[in-house]
């Protein structure tokens, strides 16, 4: 019988539907929760972990107490065997590493973990390549190459590999930022090291690229367009990246590189706005949505953008997503397709098929948005 071990860090992915871009931290947790954020991850373990409950009787899943996995393997289905011991509502990346090592001692085939690139980190320092591993993504900041590109593929990916169907592994980048800088609109990638993952490139992102390096030209096309397309009256939710900003550059106005910002009547109105902001302008009102795409994985939702939530996509609706990219980034994908990993799987399915692409000045493509 196969082993399935499951971890998962309760708190991760809490800092970004308010606007903090990340949850690593007491004070940055706590600050998360005077703003009224809710935990992500247990949700979306239990989404991944679902697809695995099909095997229950064929594996032996073994998990930490409580909020770390046990909760979350019993609501999908499963019927783990608990050991460890955490202090409840207080986790620490100290238990993330206790939970790893026992696993490996364990001797378990596969460690599922639900997390961010914290997490990942966590785990790498724990075990290094002793035991394969698979991320399902639940934090604000995913630039590692650990990770399925949404919790079901996660699933699907760690079943397989139980069910003997993917053999091989290879070795993924760990990756993780400043969190600090990060707040402060300066980005600075470090890699920690590596993590043994299954095969799978359909369900396993790619390291975050940041290798590709767009023409100024383009770049200044692109927001020309985007910019003269502008209605009076409409709201304009501007995404983080280095391809909105010169929508912003262009227009004068104060950007947030690696936040939200809402422009109206080409004019500023919000800076780094949290979920709760962008639902209490938009209310109401016409809106779009203005995102790019994250080169080498694709992603237009769920990677560092999560103010812009399900909820703040449904008020404005499919049809006011505008999508821009250079020529280089969509290369860069090499035929895979856009993904969209917004938390709500319904929603995911609704936003998938093809969407327009602006490229440059009235230059547009047809690009296969998945999940």
């Amino acid at each position: 019988m196969r082993k399935l071990g499951v971890i998962v860090n309760p708190v991760a992915g809490m800092g970004g539907r308010v606007g903090l871009k990340g949850s690593d931290g007491p004070d940055i947790l706590r600050r998360a929760r005077e703003l009224g954020a809710h935990p992500q991850s247990p949700s979306r373990a239990v989404e991944a972990l679902k697809v695995v409950s099909r095997l229950k009787d064929t594996i032996a899943v073994i998990t930490y107490p409580a909020e770390m996995g046990e909760y979350e393997c019993v609501e999908a289905g499963l019927r783990p065997t608990v050991i460890g011991y955490i202090r409840s509502t207080e986790t620490t990346p100290q238990d993330t590493q206790k939970a790893a090592q026992e696993m490996a001692a364990e001797n378990v085939d596969l460690i599922l973990f639900a997390g961010g690139d914290g997490t990942a980190r966590d785990i790498c320092d724990a075990i290094g390549q002793k035991t394969t591993v698979l991320g399902i993504p639940t934090g604000v900041k995913i630039h590692s190459g650990v990770y399925a590109v949404t919790p079901k593929s996660a699933g699907e990916v760690a079943a397989m590999f139980l069910e003997g169907k993917l053999k091989a592994t290879r070795e993924a980048e760990v990756m993780d930022i400043d969190e600090d800088a990060f707040r402060n609109g300066v980005l600075t990638a470090k890699l920690y090291g590596y993590l043994l993952v299954p095969e799978e490139k359909r369900f396993v992102q790619s390291v975050k690229s940041g290798g590709v390096r767009a023409e100024a030209q383009s770049l200044h096309a692109i927001a020309a367009d985007v910019i003269a397309g502008m209605n009076e009256g409409n709201y304009y939710i501007i995404g983080p990246g280095t391809t909105t900003r010169a929508i912003m550059e262009r227009l004068g106005l104060k950007n947030t590189l690696l936040g939200v910002d809402v422009i109206l009547n080409k004019e500023l109105v919000a800076n780094d706005a949290s979920e709760s902001q962008l639902l209490d302008l938009i209310q109401g009102k016409e809106a779009k949505i203005v995102v790019t795409v994250i080169g080498g994985q694709g992603h237009l939702f769920g990677r560092g953008n999560q103010q812009i939530s399900p909820r703040v996509i449904r008020m404005v609706g499919k049809k006011n997503i505008i999508v821009i990219a250079t020529k280089e980034k969509l290369i860069s994908l090499s035929g895979r397709p856009l993904l969209v990993d917004t938390g709500d799987e319904e929603l995911n399915q609704e936003l998938t098929g093809y969407i327009r692409v602006t490229t440059g000045f009235r230059d547009y493509v047809m690009y296969r948005v998945g999940f």
